[in-house]
């Protein structure tokens, strides 16, 4: 079975390009935020910062404590999203990217020759040096080698920082006895407790259990091709389904009343109006959340008739608002959240001469802010939050320049 995948992990990738970027940052222990706040979480930390305990998620006051000298720098997406497309760049000059993963992780398929292990190990390196050389010294790579694109990236994992692992059939599944369970793709938070209520506790007892057992743990064919995942088969993965829009943030502490709150949330439901309409779908609920200072939470979830409608988006957040339960309290965070997606394409068309002309409308409105810029035509709501709210990137889903 020769190595089909050569996979590209690029380690600690936001506190990377800000140490490419900023060259006295080099050498510093660094943390990557959302917004410059204690009560906020670490969004990424330098391979300097993770030696004192710091990783994604840690509070950032208690990442100062745990790391003396940590530097704390404002996330700017924007400039990841640039340095995301000149590495695609420096790895196409080496090898074409058969897939795109996420903002710091791509795969190329091996052909030909290439699927020799020596072929594709000068192949690694080749493509490090090119990202060295035309992108920058600070964005290392781990690479996977292997013969499915589920066990070249699982390889990507088991060498950090700058690491090139390959894994051969003759490797399987001793090479994956090391790993613990939650290293695993598809083995998260929820899955772990099923399989050890089952009796599997390691990487080595999942790859001795049979298929029946794992049908079971995964409840279906999910189990199957985890099976053959493990023994580096190729499997058939359906593509995933969109089922949620959404976006939160974390407000400053000049943010924290009422009036901000609700601002930021007409932006980011604004935002999440202007993806839905791009994706081609319309929402059928909406849901609205805040976190307190304090840490309380409160939530409220409502139905209406599928729309991509932002007027009609924006009468419903504020329903919502007026139910949360103490209208003088100061939010720490909120969210919105659109579901019950369904397809445009599935809706029927609209009858009334108004409706075309609202979907005409927004339309103009999204073409004017994907030329020119996303604050170039807005609803009033969002005026004073303009500045609030940039463009997050979540790892699945990469922004468009903002």
């Amino acid at each position: 079975m020769p190595v089909r995948y050569l996979f590209v992990d690029f380690n600690s990738y936001f506190a990377s390009v800000e140490q490419q970027d900023r060259p006295e940052l080099r050498g510093k222990p660094v943390a990557v935020v959302p917004v410059l706040a204690d009560t906020t979480s670490c969004i990424a930390a330098s391979y300097e910062a993770k030696k004192h305990g710091v990783r994604t998620g840690t509070k950032v006051g208690e990442a100062k404590k745990l790391c003396p000298g940590l530097v704390i720098v404002k996330a700017r997406p924007s400039l990841y999203v640039e340095y995301h497309h000149r590495l695609i760049a420096a790895v196409e000059s080496c090898i074409p990217v058969h897939k795109v993963l996420s903002i710091d992780e791509m795969a190329c398929e091996l052909v030909g020759s290439q699927q020799n292990r020596v072929a594709a190990l000068a192949l690694a390196r080749a493509v490090k040096e090119k990202v060295s050389s035309t992108v920058g010294t600070e964005l290392r790579s781990s690479i996977g080698i292997a013969p499915t694109l589920y066990l070249s990236k699982t390889a990507s994992d088991m060498q950090k920082p700058d690491g090139c692992v390959v894994i051969e059939e003759p490797d399987l599944p001793e090479c994956l006895y090391k790993l613990d369970l939650s290293d695993l793709t598809g083995i998260g938070r929820k899955m772990k407790p099923r399989l050890e209520e089952q009796g599997i506790r390691t990487v080595r007892q999942l790859c001795q259990a049979d298929k029946t057992l794992l049908r079971k743990v995964w409840g279906g064919i999910e189990g199957d091709r985890m099976y053959a995942r493990l023994r580096g088969e190729a499997t058939y993965d359906p593509p995933s389904q969109t089922s949620t829009i959404g976006h939160s943030h974390v407000l400053a502490p000049d943010e924290r009343d009422p009036e901000n709150g609700l601002a930021v949330l007409h932006r980011l439901l604004q935002k999440a109006g202007m993806r839905l309409r791009k994706d081609g779908y319309s929402a059928g609920g909406m849901q609205v959340s805040v976190r307190f200072l304090g840490s309380d939470r409160w939530g409220e979830t409502m139905s209406f008739d599928a729309t991509s409608d932002t007027l009609k988006l924006t009468a419903a957040l504020q329903r919502l608002w007026d139910k949360r339960p103490d209208a003088k309290r100061s939010p720490l965070s909120v969210g919105v959240t659109l579901i019950h997606l369904a397809a445009e394409k599935d809706q029927t068309l609209p009858l009334f001469e108004r409706d075309a002309k609202v979907s005409a409308f927004h339309a103009a409105i999204d073409k004017l802010n994907a030329r020119y810029g996303k604050n170039t035509v807005y609803f009033g709501g969002a005026h004073t939050a303009l500045d609030s709210a940039p463009a997050r990137i979540a790892f699945t889903h990469i922004p468009d320049y903002e």
